[in-house]
């Protein structure tokens, strides 16, 4: 494997700031290729599309080539990839589409381990339903999800899962499959949030058995662009369009108004910026992608490691949790520091970091507040071993 830390840093100028970055919870910064394809774009004649003109030509093949190239990332069907301005508001539009068939006494299953981006949507729409929602709990030791819970959440009137498949707050990467063997049990349908764990892993839509995934490419220094892909993309025809064009068929059936031309275009530059993780990664965009994505994985592991190493041998540094599976995020608390305190003590000394109250979400289930809340870190595909070190060095001098 040939993940080049340095190389890849070299693809930054937003690096040139000064700072170091662990404010990946935000989404990473965005590498030259992407603000070039962006910007490209914007200045070439790009119109609407359904026209026989140049112009209206290159609209359709912008939509066309970031259907492909979200297919390819997560292994999956073109035809099954809808492309909107963000993750949630895709999501919503998912939830109203389903919802429309709900009744009162039907189910839908969320998990505390998943952010308010695919929590709010669900639990708003069963309310107006008359739905009931269930919740899949955290172990507050270790934040896993136990996913053998999961065979009792499930009934006969569950009509929905949704899941993480990896916390951007304390970085646990779930069993998923176990969750989605269960709820095809009872005939739910599956929606996995891969927002956090796209970045750092190799996803299979296909091989996971998911019904829906949901990313966004903000997460991985894309563009303010998000798609839902559908495992099957019949799927789209059998829920309700919200599209305002009563003739829209396929993916167009989720989508409304007309796309970011510029922006899909750096939605596919920065897929393609994925591909080339790994230098020496060889083949299709797809196998460059698993190839790339794997290095990736295994070089934030060792990193990841390392910090969480490092920060368990300060005492008066708490790190939240200890799963098994993860992505390179983690959360800390400081003895006698609420959260805001550290982050700005963090932002003083060059580093930045985000500071949750712990009252809601992920730490709001942990009880958080109690310890002054939590510093979430979020490590990138640019962030390297003395960045880690100097935040060990800083956060040994708070007190």
């Amino acid at each position: 494997m040939a993940f080049d830390v340095a190389r890849i840093r070299g693809l930054f100028p937003a690096l040139g700031d000064g700072w170091i970055h662990f404010d990946g919870a935000a989404g990473m910064l965005v590498p030259e290729q992407v603000a070039s394809a962006v910007s490209t774009a914007m200045r070439a004649p790009v119109s609407g599309p359904g026209g026989a003109f140049p112009a209206s030509q290159r609209a359709e093949s912008i939509v066309t080539a970031a259907r492909r190239a979200v297919a390819d990332l997560v292994g999956a069907d073109p035809a099954g990839v809808v492309l909107g301005p963000n993750a949630p508001d895709l999501i919503r539009r998912l939830v109203d589409a389903m919802a429309d068939r709900w009744t009162i006494g039907d189910e839908v299953v969320v998990s505390r381990l998943d952010e308010e981006a695919n929590l709010a949507p669900w639990r708003r729409a069963a309310k107006r339903v008359g739905a009931v929602v269930r919740w899949g709990e955290i172990d507050i030791e270790t934040c896993e999800l136990p996913a053998w819970q999961y065979e009792n959440l499930v009934s006969a009137r569950t009509k929905v899962v949704a899941v993480t498949l990896a916390s951007g707050s304390v970085g646990t990467r779930p069993d998923v499959p176990t969750v989605i063997e269960f709820a095809k049990r009872v005939g739910a349908l599956v929606v996995v949030d891969a927002t956090y764990a796209a970045p750092f892993v190799p996803l299979d839509l296909n091989a996971l058995g998911a019904d829906v995934m949901v990313v966004s490419a903000q997460a991985w220094g894309g563009p303010s662009v998000g798609a839902l892909v559908f495992r099957d993309p019949e799927l789209l025809e059998r829920l309700p369009s919200v599209s305002l064009d009563p003739a829209a068929r396929g993916p167009a059936r989720m989508e409304l108004g007309p796309h970011a031309y510029p922006l899909l275009a750096g939605l596919i530059a920065s897929i393609d910026y994925l591909a080339g993780l790994d230098d020496a990664a060889m083949g299709s965009r797809r196998e460059r992608l698993v190839t790339s994505l794997g290095s990736a994985k295994s070089y934030h592991a060792g990193l990841l490691a390392q910090l969480s190493t490092d920060l368990r041998s300060l005492r008066h540094v708490m790190v939240i949790g200890d799963a098994m599976r993860r992505i390179p995020a983690l959360a800390f608390a400081v003895a006698g520091k609420k959260s805001p305190e550290v982050a700005e003590y963090l932002a003083s000394q060059g580093l930045c970091a985000f500071a949750d109250d712990g009252t809601s979400g992920v730490f709001g289930s942990l009880g958080a507040a109690e310890v002054g809340g939590a510093v979430r870190i979020g490590l990138a595909h640019y962030s390297n071993v003395f960045e880690v070190n100097q935040l060990v060095r800083v956060l040994e001098e708070i007190r």
